[in-house]
C-alpha cells in the first residue's frame, strides 16, 4: 500500500512539474525583453498591440515610427495638438489619462495598456507597482534621442524597428553634415529663452538646446546648466548674447518682447535684431523632438547663413515631414512652421 502512495506521489510531482513547466515556457515565449534609456530590461508582450506614452515629446516619434494604430492613451498636451491630430486623427480617440501634471491611474488601467512609455521615474515606479510593464525614454541630448528613436521601435516591432533605424541613421548625417560646414567659422553667443512671457527662463548646458547649438556653430550664452533654469537679468545682460532664439513664439513677437523690456532693449542681438522665435511643427523643433533634425538645420541657417547660403531650408522641411510622418505640406504651411505659428 505504502509503495502505491509512493508511486501516485511521484507521478503527481512529475506531472506539477511539467505542467509548470510548461506555464513557464508558455509565458516566456509570450514576452519579449527592451532595454529602456536608463538600462533597466523590461519585460513587454511579444506582440504589443496597446500602448499609453505619457510624455508629450515621446507621442510624435511613436506616431512618426508607425504607431497611431496601438496609442490607446496619451496626454492631453497631445490630445490638443491641432496639427498632430490633423496627421494622425485617431489620436483624438485615445484616453487622456495624464493633464501634464499627474496621472489618472485608473482611467490608465482601464486602457488596458501593454506598455506604458513615460519620462518620469516616480511616474514610472507608480504604474510597475500597478502591474503594468513601463519603460523609461527621457533623454537629454542626440545620443538619448537616437536611444529613445530605437527604444521606441522595439516596442512597436516589426517595421517600426526598420523605421527607427533609418531615422537614426539620417540625424547622424545631418549632424555630421552641418557641424562640417560650420567647422571653421567663429561661434556667436546664443541665449536661448523658454519662451516671450518669462525672459529669465532660459536653457543652460548640458541640455538638448545646448547640443543643437553647439552643432549648429554656436556657443551656449549661459554658463549654468539645465532645462529651463531660472537667471537673473544681470546675467544676461552680462552675457550680452549676439543671437537671441525664444521658444514658442515668431521672430515679430520675440523682438518687440525684448524691445518692450527696459532690460534687455539695449542687448547686442536686440539692436542688431538677431532675434528669433523658434520653430514649431508637430512638436517644438527646439526640445526633446523628433525634428530636432530640422532644428539644427534651421538653427545654422540663422547662426551661419553665409556657410548654409545653398541650404533651401524650406525644401528640407517638406522632405522631412514627407520622408518620416508621410505628409505634403504646402508653402503656405510650411512658412507657417518655420514662423512658429500654430497650424489651424
Amino acid at each position: 500500500m505504502k509503495k502505491r502512495k509512493l508511486i501516485v506521489s511521484v507521478l503527481l510531482t512529475v506531472m506539477l512539474f511539467f505542467t509548470f513547466s510548461g506555464v513557464h515556457q508558455s509565458l516566456a515565449a509570450s514576452t519579449r525583453t527592451v532595454t529602456d534609456n536608463t538600462g533597466k530590461n523590461v519585460k513587454i508582450p511579444k506582440k504589443v498591440k496597446r500602448i499609453a506614452d505619457l510624455w508629450h515629446a515621446n507621442n510624435p516619434i511613436l506616431l512618426m515610427l508607425g504607431g497611431e494604430n496601438k496609442l490607446v492613451a496619451t496626454t492631453k498636451l497631445t490630445h490638443d495638438n491641432a496639427l498632430l491630430t490633423d496627421l494622425y486623427p485617431k489620436v483624438k480617440k485615445s484616453a487622456v489619462p495624464f493633464n501634464g501634471e499627474s496621472v489618472n491611474t485608473e482611467e490608465l488601467i482601464n486602457q488596458k495598456p501593454d506598455v506604458v512609455i513615460s519620462a518620469d521615474k516616480g511616474q514610472i515606479e507608480t504604474i510597475r507597482k500597478a502591474g503594468i510593464p513601463a519603460v523609461n525614454s527621457m533623454f537629454q541630448d542626440f545620443k538619448g534621442l537616437k536611444k529613445t528613436v530605437t527604444l521606441t521601435g522595439n516596442v512597436l516591432g516589426g517595421k517600426s524597428k526598420t523605421n527607427a533605424k533609418i531615422y537614426n541613421e539620417q540625424l547622424d548625417d545631418d549632424i555630421a553634415d552641418v557641424k562640417n560646414r560650420v567647422k571653421y567659422t567663429k561661434e556667436p553667443t546664443v541665449l536661448h529663452i523658454v519662451n516671450k512671457t518669462d525672459l529669465t527662463k532660459v536653457d543652460g548646458r548640458n541640455t538638448i538646446v545646448d547640443e543643437w547649438i553647439k552643432t549648429a556653430g554656436g556657443k551656449n550664452a549661459m554658463k549654468s546648466k539645465g532645462n529651463m533654469i531660472e537667471v537673473s537679468a544681470e546675467e544676461i545682460i552680462k552675457a550680452n548674447p549676439d543671437v537671441i532664439i525664444v521658444g514658442n513664439t515668431t521672430d515679430k513677437a520675440a523682438l518687440k518682447a525684448l524691445k518692450k523690456d527696459s532690460r534687455f532693449k539695449t542687448l547686442k542681438a536686440v539692436k542688431n535684431k538677431k532675434v528669433y522665435g523658434n520653430p514649431t511643427g508637430i512638436f517644438q523643433w527646439d526640445r526633446y523632438s523628433a525634428e530636432e533634425d530640422l532644428q539644427i538645420w534651421w538653427a545654422a541657417t540663422k547662426l551661419h547663413p553665409s556657410e548654409m547660403r545653398d541650404i533651401n531650408i524650406n525644401s528640407k522641411v517638406k522632405a522631412f515631414y514627407q520622408g518620416f510622418f508621410n505628409k505634403k505640406f504646402s508653402n503656405k504651411q510650411v512658412k507657417l512652421i518655420l514662423n512658429g505659428e500654430v497650424i489651424k
